[in-house]
C-alpha cells in the first residue's frame, strides 16, 4: 500500500523537477590560501559539482597531484642559509 499523501509532500518539497540523482553543488567553502597555485587548485574542486558522482574521482585526483606538486615545489626552492652550527662555546 502506497501513502500518496506521504510521496506528495516529498516531492513538493524537493520542487517540481527535482531530481534527486542530478548533480548539485555541495555547497563547501573554500577559504583562498594567499598562494595562487592552491587556491587554483582548490577552485578546480567545483567542478565536481557539475557531474555525476562516478566523475568526481577524476577531479579529486587531479586536485591531489596539483596540491602535492606544489608542496614539492616548496621543498625544492632554496631557502635562506642555514645559521652556522652552535658548539656550545663563547667567545
Amino acid at each position: 500500500m502506497h501513502d500518496s499523501a506521504s510521496e506528495h509532500s516529498t516531492a513538493a518539497a524537493d520542487g517540481p523537477g527535482a531530481d534527486p540523482a542530478a548533480p548539485a553543488p555541495l555547497g563547501v567553502d573554500r577559504t583562498p590560501t594567499g598562494n595562487a597555485e592552491v587556491d587554483a587548485r582548490l577552485e578546480r574542486l567545483a567542478d565536481a559539482d557539475h557531474l555525476a558522482t562516478d566523475g568526481h574521482v577524476e577531479v579529486y585526483e587531479d586536485v591531489h597531484r596539483g596540491l602535492r606538486d606544489a608542496l614539492t615545489a616548496l621543498d625544492a626552492r632554496p631557502g635562506p642559509p642555514a645559521p652556522p652550527p652552535s658548539h656550545g662555546t663563547r667567545s
